[in-house]
Parts: structure tokens; sequence; C-alpha cells
């Protein structure tokens, strides 16, 4: 497939239907847009070919599974060269679920997820704070997450329709 495909509004249309909810039948997404099934289903593949579409996540209430401690880790590296071996080992680190390379401040800032104070205590010290090229780290404990929602795509008049 050639890698100039434009994205146009059905597309932008079945990415937000499968951002609220990624279990959502194809045929069920077709009759909401008044396609077939299978005009979805060939959407979605080229979709993924071009990498627009990543793997689904399954979205879990990670509280109800004893996982109580959402923490947000500011980074500062020692030198800002050694970002990519830092990475390569903040990868190796379970709780670590996301990590974005940053202006201001941090080098780096990371989501962490424990399962009470004191596993954060322990990945804090045991394991974050061990690699070497982190100088030090500024915690933030999260007291509630108010929401968490996927990204509407707009529907601009600049894509091919």
């Amino acid at each position: 497939m050639a890698l100039n495909y434009e994205i146009d509004k059905l597309d932008l249309q079945i990415l937000n239907i499968l951002m609220e909810n990624a279990f959502i039948p194809y045929t069920e997404i077709g009759k909401k847009l008044f396609v077939s099934a299978g005009t979805i289903h060939v959407r979605m593949a080229k979709m993924e070919k071009l990498g627009i579409v990543k793997s689904p996540r399954l979205q879990i209430d990670l509280p109800k599974l004893g996982m109580d401690v959402t923490a947000f880790i500011g980074v500062y590296l020692v030198r800002s060269d050694m970002y990519d071996k830092v990475v390569k080992e903040l990868r190796k680190i379970t709780e670590v679920v996301s990590c974005h390379y940053t202006t201001g401040n941090y080098s780096l800032f990371l989501r962490i997820i424990c399962r009470d104070t004191q596993h954060l205590r322990e990945v804090l010290h045991d394991k974050l704070q061990k690699i070497e090229g982190i100088n030090r780290t500024e915690t933030l404990i999260s007291l509630a997450e108010s929401f968490d929602r996927p990204l509407q795509i707009a529907l601009e008049e600049n894509h091919s329709s």
C-alpha cells in the first residue's frame, strides 16, 4: 500500500468510536456510519499498516487489583547525553508506565503505579535512583484522577472526505 494514504472523515469517525470503546464490533461501527463492516475492516487495516493505529490496550481499574498509588516523577539527568541509556534502564522497571522527554525543569517525566507508598519507596530507592545518569528525582503523588479520556480527533474540513 502506498504511504501517501490520506486520512479522511470516515477514518477519523472510526477512530473516535474505537477510542471510546475498543470492543465495539466493526458491524456496529458500520451501522453507525452507514457503511459495511468490510469497509471498516479495510480502513482499520490500512491505518494499522501505516502505524496510525497501534495495538489496542485493555483499560483496567488498577486500584481494584491492589495498585492504589499513582505517582509522577520528575527526573533530572546528570547530562542530557545520558537520555538513551537512562530510558533503556527505565523500560526495565515494570512500575514505570510512561516516560516523557520534556522541556522545563525535568529531563524526563514519568508516571509510575505501585501497590502502596511502601512499594513506591522501594521503586524509588531500590530501582529508579540507582540508575546511572539520574542525578535526582522529584515525586508527586496523585490523590485522585479526576478524569482520563481519549482525545477526540477533530473532523476538520482540511481532510479530504
